[in-house]
């Protein structure tokens, strides 16, 4: 790893460490009975995540040995723009607070949940990348591990930071690009081309902006995204990466002040609705312009 990435990962590092710690203290007993909920937790996404691995994106077999390879970050040559290194802060980020809020659900208290739902995200995203270093397919790539810390502990300041998560959401645009629907390709994780990675910035999450009517629904985004790389039948078509700008309707926010003014208010179907919209974009909900690199 290069001076650089060696940086970048030892802060994504003492961020993880900077999650808090349980109520009860490091050495506090996790109850019996919520100990085997939690190893249920993380075995069953462990299983899954390897029988789906097995069956696409290791279905070639493996080499018997441990291979390492240079990917690059989002250099126009590289494997998919970049689009991929995104995709693995993006997933570890959305799996470790997702799985931070289903700890919390199962009984246990927010320090702990927050430790499991990270490390949960982060350990099976590095099995991948381990496993892909023994694929026949596939390589260890420092970047993707750099890649995935760094969404993991984005998620640490985002569930530790209130003001920052008011402030903030990291989100994915999907449609299935030309490339995919030529190809025939239906799985969205592959299809790079179809994937726009967005930061929005709420007005909402700017007590002074939060009060002045229209505004406090409207929201800045930039994102980053590639097109013509990944899927593709061994000829790469027009390949190029773009990043975006724009203005865009929180959701959230004017859900909350229109469908669930009344006793659905906070109840469990606006937290639903608000955990979607917090990681997920939807389509016709914002105007961007977007800029080839």
């Amino acid at each position: 790893m290069g001076t650089a990435v060696r940086a970048i990962f030892a802060a994504a590092l003492l961020l993880l460490a900077m999650a808090p710690p349980a109520a009860g203290g490091p050495g506090d007993p996790v109850p019996r009975g919520l100990w085997w909920k939690n190893a249920a937790v993380i075995g069953g996404i462990g299983i899954t995540v390897g029988v789906y691995g097995a069956n696409s994106w290791w279905k070639d077999g493996f080499s018997g040995s441990f291979r390492t390879v240079d990917e690059g970050w989002f250099g126009r040559n590289t494997y998919a723009g970049g689009a991929d290194k995104a995709g693995h802060a993006y997933f570890t980020y959305t799996g470790a607070r997702l799985l931070t809020r289903g700890f919390g659900a199962l009984g246990n208290d927010p320090g702990r949940s927050l430790r499991l739902g990270v490390w949960t995200s982060l350990g099976v995203m590095t099995g991948v990348e381990v496993v892909d270093g023994i694929s026949r397919k596939f390589r260890f790539s420092a970047e993707d591990a750099v890649a995935n810390a760094a969404g993991a502990a984005f998620a640490v300041l985002e569930e530790t930071v209130p003001d920052l998560d008011a402030l903030i959401d990291f989100r994915l645009f999907y449609y299935r690009s030309d490339d995919a629907r030529r190809l025939g390709d239906a799985d969205p994780l592959a299809d790079y081309s179809g994937q726009t990675f967005l930061l929005a910035f709420k007005a909402d999450g700017v007590p002074r902006l939060r009060e002045v009517p229209v505004v406090r629904y409207l929201e800045l985004q930039v994102g980053y995204n590639t097109r013509g790389y990944e899927p593709n039948d061994g000829v790469k078509i027009d390949p190029h990466r773009r990043i975006c700008y724009g203005i865009g309707i929180n959701l959230s926010r004017l859900l909350s002040d229109t469908v669930f003014r009344g006793g659905l208010e906070g109840g469990k179907l606006q937290g639903t609705a608000d955990t979607v919209l917090e990681f997920l974009q939807v389509p016709g909900t914002a105007a961007r312009t977007y800029r080839r690199l």
